[in-house]
């Protein structure tokens, strides 16, 4: 048996990895996979990655790019998620700002620096326009370290993934004053080096039965009524989630898939400077 840990954050997009691992697919290819929640999302992810807490991340792409040019000793083996991720731009209830405009020299909460909270912030400021250099960061650690910081006034605004916030901005907690797509595929599957070299073959395994998964996941009967109970959520927001939304199941990572994401990131000045695709794939 070859134990092998993957991590990924506690949200919708990651239902199909825990309906494998119920049914024991994995187990029946002599593979012990076990899943580990990161609330703190892609920078928490990240580190783990570096400190070989786990094998395999379920993350966001800009992340774990901008992350292995800075040597994090992973590869990305395929994309997860290939639709935009929508991130909510959010503000305390009783808070003054009432635009994205408003925004423009405020505080901003961010899980960690590097993670997708800290990126989008970035990418959000160069739509607007904004001078990148004068924004202004607050470390919450997730998604509950920003309610707290916008709840307290530590911090003016916080981006996270519009559907899951969504109950916070339902019961009045956030307001939330706009959106701001990721303009790439939101989530792919990076690997440790040493376990690529060790365990391909695993590897392989463990790509083909969750493509294979996902493939046929939104035509599981009843599966907006469940995501609905498990992740608290209205069942039509989770509907609107599934129509928009659309997972990978080619194993496939080009060198013009990372050339294009690295000329955007520079573009929106996320990374400074490109690296040779190759240490990527």
């Amino acid at each position: 048996m070859v134990n092998i840990t993957i991590g990924g954050v506690p949200e919708h997009f990651n239902y199909p990895w825990y309906l494998t691992l119920k049914n024991k697919e994995y187990t029946k290819h002599n593979i012990n996979l076990r899943w580990k929640d990161f609330p703190g999302g892609t920078g928490e992810m990240n580190a783990a990655l570096r400190n070989a807490e786990i094998d395999i991340a379920i993350i966001l792409t800009e992340g774990i790019i901008k992350d292995i040019g800075e040597g994090n000793p992973s590869k990305i083996v395929q994309t997860f998620v290939k639709s935009p991720l929508v991130w909510g731009i959010h503000v305390a209830r009783n808070s003054s700002f009432q635009q994205i405009s408003d925004l423009e020299h405020a505080t901003i909460a961010i899980s960690r620096f590097g993670s997708g909270s800290h990126l989008m912030a970035i990418v959000n400021a160069y739509n607007q326009g904004w001078n990148l250099n004068n924004l202004q960061f607050k470390v919450v650690g997730d998604l509950e370290g920003g309610i707290d910081a916008l709840t307290k006034g530590e911090a003016d605004y916080f981006m996270w993934e519009h559907f899951t916030t969504k109950p916070f901005v339902d019961d009045a907690t956030f307001r939330r004053i706009g959106d701001c797509p990721t303009p790439w595929p939101c989530f792919v599957i990076a690997v440790r080096n040493e376990i690529l070299e060790k365990h391909s073959e695993v590897i392989k395994t463990i790509l083909t039965i969750i493509n294979k998964e996902t493939t046929g996941f939104k035509q599981l009967k009843n599966i907006d009524v469940i995501l609905s109970k498990r992740y608290q959520q209205k069942l039509e927001d989770v509907q609107k989630w599934l129509s928009i939304t659309e997972w990978e199941s080619k194993n496939q990572i080009t060198k013009e898939f990372i050339e294009n994401i690295q000329n955007k990131m520079i573009t929106f000045k996320v990374i400074s400077s490109k690296v040779n695709a190759e240490k990527f794939i």
